[in-house]
């Protein structure tokens, strides 16, 4: 039976915990845990414990045995009447971790133990009251033949086949970790702020311990950030990290014992792009910094998942920023929004950072919760200042250690600390849907007046959208390209409001939403010799990347209408190459085309029903346009930017390698591939090893290269997701399916690896043009594999079936294909809890 959970129906629970105690004796088929929960009642209700998938073998109330039939399937209930107001809960539990294929609670991976207990995962191991705002200290034995046994807080004592770990700081059940397995450490140590040393392990599996070395470094960057950034000290005697092959997630921030997957931990030269590399650093800072946002303070129930992520989103994004090039990363960030979140609000799927309902809280792990809440929280920083951000979140931390809490509680140290009411801006968290800022100029006599409009388009369950307060960055630019106005920032809290500039002796360009300030889609009118100069002369760097962009976005969608509309920024191209070297990344950026999907959701809010195949020929043929008219300077880019030295992942080489790349997709273009495999063949790094691999698979010249890569990596299963992924991914649409069904009955494609499955799968729904298919050959595929793997793993199914949410702004024959193999998933007999969810509302859209 379907059950909706609604915020409104919340309740505080009855007792607290005063110390939660474990004991697992580790079996693959049969893993007994025994526990002993100390209660204390705070409130009137009955004892009701979570479980799933527990054999019950006793069960005990202060040491009085309670008959074992009494445990439902789901759900424990000892009524009140049955309790004194401290009492001693024991059970006795077995579990099954070989069986557990959906990699929630306690299951298998490669021979080693290990668990994943966000969010409702504990409920798998044993009988416990599995909600983030019920907190406990734990002590925790295990007894395995396993060498190394760990879990969460400091360990009390360890001998051969026994180990015993004691968490002190009270944490929820979602938090709890266990490993055990055949490890090796990659040790180092952090001395903190106030003079204590703390170990510090990466553990991995033999033989991957020469690729966990960047992961250490980027933890202790982490760990002295965060102290200098945000007075946070770490809080325990050892930090430990494992690396996990089978991981539905990225990472999870367990106190004391981070569980990531293998991919965000594994990295060389040869086997790691310096993607890899960032994404690394920005994780094991995320799940770092969840210490303070997410482990010291949590939420107080699941409809507050943003006010953890959305907060440590934010300050990873603070921490790579530091670390890196702020620009570019604000860049990218602002890219990320629109691919993911901006598509996630304008379809099926929409829902707030904070949603008021849901049926499966693990479908709503998604980028407005992630990236929408890490946009809220910089608007809040923008519009209270510096340093009134750090009173309010030094007030939070001060006032609300040790709790679980909600985003009331979160606005309410920013009202303390800064004395601002922020009622509506608490509209932010609280409704769906991405706000569409319109300007309209007047300039009059040396005054210009500046006429905004927001207006948010109705959304699932919200057809009503009252005004937010948007804050809006800008700047003015003259027409010789001096900056008349610096940055300023305009607060908006109306549906329309007007804002005057007097003084000005010319017209001026707008440099619109700096810093990208709020997220919010903008129209207004501006032509492509101001773009230009926007692009040419701002001073604001995500201003003049977006101008650029602009150009190239209706330079694509008159591509895709069959007219030519690339004359302004095949000059901006021009301008631009010139002075490429001066910022490496920026001109990589500005040089990389605006995506397929990005192009179809823009005609798509214009009015337009976009044409999948019009979208990937204009594309092409405006980069090999571009490459054409610009081949001497690409070609001297491409030379200048080639490696003087050994590789190294930090953000000056990784610019370099981005332009240089940047450069070979557009030359490749011309030369078939000829630079391409030249570079393939000499190429000392991973990174230009893809991209020259990308280039040939996308000039349809691969056969040698794939051959030759899969030879040497055949051992190394990261590598190889690499080598599934970007065949579906860059192969011409009307050949990707095929290579994905070849590739799908390739004995080493391990389906039931969650890396190894979204990997092909999903390198096949990025293919725009191929996933929507006019055949519906994409569809058709992508479902019979979701159907497969449902039964299996019903988190990754569900999470990839967002894939389809776009899917009701195409023609008639494309949704009579996506709704036939919708139609299919939903069903399936036995459909899980998980997929069925996504896919109703998904179908909801067909509106």
């Amino acid at each position: 039976m379907t059950v909706t959970h609604y915020l409104a129906d919340w309740r505080p629970y009855p007792f607290e915990i005063a110390e939660t105690r474990l004991e697992f004796d580790l079996a693959p088929r049969a893993t007994r845990v025994r526990s002993q929960i100390d209660f204390r009642r705070k409130g009137a209700g009955d004892l009701v414990l979570d479980g799933a998938g527990l054999k019950t073998l006793s069960l005990a109330i202060d040491g009085r045995p309670l008959d074992p039939a009494r445990a439902g399937t789901e759900r424990l209930v000892i009524p009140a009447a049955e309790l004194p107001d401290a009492f001693t809960f024991a059970a006795e539990v077995e579990i099954d971790p070989e069986a557990n294929t959906a990699l929630e609670g306690l299951y298998l991976s490669g021979g080693m133990f290990c668990t994943q207990c966000e969010a409702e995962g504990f409920r798998h191991i044993t009988w416990y009251p599995d909600r983030p705002d019920v907190m406990a200290p734990f002590r925790v034995t295990i007894r395995s033949d396993q060498p190394v046994l760990l879990s969460n807080g400091n360990p009390v004592s360890q001998a051969p086949g026994r180990a015993v770990w004691h968490d002190p700081w009270p944490k929820p059940a979602y938090l709890f970790a266990l490993v055990a397995g055949a490890l090796v450490a990659v040790p180092d140590s952090f001395t903190t702020m106030s003079g204590r040393k703390v170990a510090l392990n990466v553990w991995v599996r033999p033989g991957d311990q020469d690729r966990a070395g960047y992961a250490m470094e980027s933890l202790i960057r982490s760990m002295k950030w965060d102290e200098e950034a945000y007075g946070r000290e770490y809080d325990l005697d050892v930090f430990n990290i494992v690396a996990v092959d089978d991981f539905n997630m990225g990472a999870m921030e367990n106190k004391g014992l981070n569980i990531f997957n293998s991919k965000l931990v594994l990295a060389s030269a040869e086997t790691a792009t310096d993607g890899d590399y960032e994404r690394i650093e920005g994780v094991i800072g995320h799940e770092y910094f969840h210490n303070w946002t997410g482990n010291r303070i949590t939420c107080r129930d699941w409809f507050q998942l943003c006010l953890k992520e959305g907060l440590t989103v934010f300050r990873d994004q603070q921490f790579t920023s530091d670390m890196r090039s702020a620009a570019v990363k604000r860049i990218q960030d602002v890219q990320v929004l629109r691919a993911r979140q901006f598509r996630e609000d304008a379809g099926p799927l929409a829902h707030p950072p904070r949603p008021d309902h849901y049926q499966e809280i693990n479908n709503f792990y998604t980028a407005t919760v992630y990236e929408k809440g890490a946009e809220v929280i910089g608007m809040l920083k923008r519009l209270v200042g510096d340093q009134g951000y750090r009173r309010a979140l030094d007030l939070y931390f001060d006032r609300h250690d040790g709790q679980a809490c909600t985003i009331e509680d979160w606005i309410k140290v920013f009202e303390d600390a800064t004395g601002r009411d922020l009622t509506r801006f608490k509209r932010w968290y609280t409704d769906a849907g991405t706000p569409r800022l319109t300007l309209a100029e007047d300039w009059r006599d040396g005054t210009l007046t500046l006429n905004f409009r927001q207006e948010t388009v109705p959304t699932p369950g919200q057809p009503e959208k009252p005004p937010r307060v948007i804050p809006i960055a800008l700047g003015l630019i003259g027409p010789n390209g001096d900056e008349v106005l610096p940055t300023t920032v305009l607060e908006m809290t109306e549906s329309e409001q007007s804002f005057r500039f007097d003084g000005l002796g010319a017209r001026p360009v707008v440099s619109l939403l700096r810093g990208f300030s709020a997220p919010v889609t903008v129209s207004r009118e501006i032509t492509a010799d101001e773009q230009a100069l926007l692009l040419a002369h701002d001073t604001d760097p995500y201003a003049r990347w977006q101008a650029g962009h602009d150009l190239a976005l209706d330079a694509l969608i008159a591509r895709a209408a069959g007219t030519d509309g690339s004359t302004e920024f095949g000059r901006a191209i021009g301008g631009l190459l010139g002075d490429a070297e001066a910022d490496p990344a920026f001109a990589a950026l500005c040089l990389t085309l605006p995506g397929e999907e990005e192009i179809a959701t823009t005609i798509a809010a214009r009015g337009t029903v976009p044409d999948p195949d019009a979208i990937h020929a204009g594309r092409e043929a405006l980069a090999r346009d571009i490459a054409r008219v610009h081949e001497p300077a690409l070609a001297r880019l491409y030379e200048a930017m080639a490696e003087a030295g050994p590789y190294r992942p930090d953000a000056k080489g990784a610019a370099r390698r981005s332009l240089r790349l940047a450069c070979l997709g557009l030359l490749s273009r011309l030369d078939g591939g000829t630079r391409a495999e030249a570079l393939f063949a000499t190429a000392s790094n991973m990174t230009e090893r893809q991209g020259a691999l990308e280039c040939l698979i996308a000039a349809g010249r691969d056969e040698a290269a794939l051959a030759s890569f899969a030879r040497e990596f055949s051992g190394n299963r990261l590598v190889m997701d690499k080598w599934f992924m970007v065949q579906p991914l860059r192969a011409a649409p009307d050949r990707a399916v095929a290579r994905a069904r070849d590739l799908a009955a390739r004995p080493d494609f391990d389906w039931k690896n969650p890396n190894r499955f979204r990997a092909l799968i999903g390198g096949l729904t990025a293919n725009h043009a191929a996933f929507h298919a006019a055949d519906g050959s994409g569809y058709a595929f992508t479902v019979d594999w979701l159907m497969r793997l449902d039964p299996v793993n019903p988190q990754t199914t569900a999470r990839m079936c967002s894939a389809f949410e776009t899917w009701g702004r195409y023609d008639a024959g494309r949704q009579a294909h996506a709704r036939a193999a919708l139609g299919r998933l939903a069903a399936m007999e036995g459909l899980s809890r998980n997929s069925s969810e996504m896919v109703t509302r998904i179908l909801a859209g067909d509106a």
